[in-house]
């Protein structure tokens, strides 16, 4: 069984000093991946230039795109990036890719915002152009992580990843694209059972990840769940189909490390990030599974 790893992902960049404590701490409490997203808006840094910085003030801690949407880039530069940021981080980057799903974002840059098949073939078309690229500089590439929920995502991750992401959400019906609903227990078996069958014999090579939505330290998990339900719109889980949901952790560290080995078992999560927020909530579950 592979053994786990956990992720952090770091939404703000602040100024150097803050940046630099931020990834030095999760070093410290035991992350293994800090990932910064690929999203427009206020505040949202540019992933390579946070690894680079990162890198120089941390010794192990690897480094990820938590996915980059790669309809917006040229391929040919993206490669560049990719290897100057790799060279920069001391080949401590793994490369998250994924075909965007949030149109008012491919609205703010100005790009067409194509149908999920479209995109879908955009994004296999620069994987194929990466790998032309890495094999003509005879320079490695980095370890691929492609990230979905879709059939279509999902098989291209089959196909090419070192690493499956699974975000545990589905576009909620009737809402505009990048509107989510958390995916049930029974609904991710089922990608998982597809992601499977479409990778065949190379199921076993690959690791899974999961991004984990809400992480909440507690001794009561039902309370605190059902407080945080009443929050979020477009939730229509109840309590107990929260508390069998592999995006959702809540217990105390005893509890939620026994949570994440029935699911490693279940559905093969070894790799599990989380948000900010949760980084230091999850520590001491990080320590109980050291080693596992």
């Amino acid at each position: 069984m592979r053994g786990f790893r956990f992720g952090v992902s770091l939404r703000t960049v602040g100024g150097p000093a803050e940046w630099y404590a931020k990834c030095r701490r999760a070093e410290e409490l035991g992350y293994d991946v800090i990932a910064v997203s690929d999203h427009i808006g206020p505040g949202r840094p540019a992933p390579f230039p946070a690894f680079a910085a990162a890198a120089a003030v941390t010794e192990r801690i690897r480094f990820t795109p938590f996915v980059l949407n790669v309809p917006f880039y040229n391929p040919t530069l993206l490669a560049r990036e990719v290897r100057t940021t790799a060279a920069l981080t001391g080949d401590r980057l793994e490369l998250g890719v994924g075909a965007g799903h949030m149109k008012s974002e491919f609205d703010d840059a100005g790009l067409p915002w194509l149908p999920a098949g479209e995109r879908i073939d955009v994004l296999e078309r620069a994987l194929g152009e990466l790998r032309r690229r890495f094999a003509e500089e005879d320079t490695p590439a980095p370890p691929l992580l492609i990230a979905g929920n879709s059939d279509g995502v999902l098989a291209l991750a089959a196909r090419h990843a070192a690493i499956a992401g699974f975000s545990g959400l589905r576009q909620a019906p009737g809402h505009p694209p990048g509107t989510f609903h958390l995916a049930t227990a029974a609904e991710l078996d089922e990608r998982v059972a597809f992601f499977r069958e479409q990778a065949g014999e190379r199921a076993a090579e690959i690791e899974s990840n999961l991004l984990i939505q809400h992480v909440a330290r507690t001794g009561d998990p039902r309370a605190e769940l059902d407080r945080w339900a009443a929050e979020i719109p477009h939730l229509d889980l109840g309590a107990d189909e929260l508390l069998d949901a592999p995006q959702v952790l809540a217990g105390d560290p005893a509890r939620m490390a026994d949570l994440l080995r029935e699911r490693r078992e279940r559905y093969g999560f070894s790799y599990l990030t989380v948000f900010e927020p949760a980084m230091a909530d999850l520590a001491p579950v990080i320590r109980e599974l050291d080693g596992e």
